[in-house]
């Protein structure tokens, strides 16, 4: 399984357009070769660089099985694109780009896709980003990783 942005490529910067210091939208993503058996998709990105550990930026849960992309944008709250999306540790149900202390140096972005073997993960109404990564690694059947970079 792969997963692609036509904004960045692994391991690039990603443009300020995708973070807190330009307009705070999702970059567009795209995926390919979900194993055999797949029936949701679980987006995650996080940062592990962040002063005080893991900090979750966005989780897009329950996509079908026969998406393949998210759109630039989707994962504003109440944009267009009907996803479920988490809380994360802005303390928002939509995505929250990059936005690491300044001087602090580059951070990596991770973005990752996960195959389920299920249509809907079980979580309580408004869960977290941990939540939805916590209940989806008992249904993974395989995960993709996507890193960019970003500094303030």
């Amino acid at each position: 399984m792969q997963l692609r942005s036509s904004a960045f490529f692994d391991g690039s910067a990603i443009p300020r357009r995708f973070t807190c210091a330009g307009e705070d939208v999702s970059p567009p993503l795209h995926w390919t070769d979900a194993p055999e058996g797949t029936r949701s998709f679980v987006l995650l990105c996080d940062d592990p660089d962040a002063p005080a550990g893991i900090w979750r930026h966005w989780a897009a849960y329950d996509l079908p099985a026969d998406r393949a992309a998210l759109p630039e944008g989707a994962g504003r709250a109440g944009g267009e694109d009907s996803s479920k999306q988490a809380l994360n540790d802005f303390g928002r149900s939509d995505y929250g780009g990059p936005c690491p202390p300044r001087g602090h140096g580059p951070h990596h972005y991770h973005f990752r896709l996960l195959a389920l073997s299920i249509d809907h993960l079980p979580v309580r109404r408004n869960p977290s980003c941990r939540d939805v990564e916590r209940e989806a690694r008992k249904h993974l059947l395989a995960e993709t990783i996507l890193v960019g970079m970003y500094q303030r």
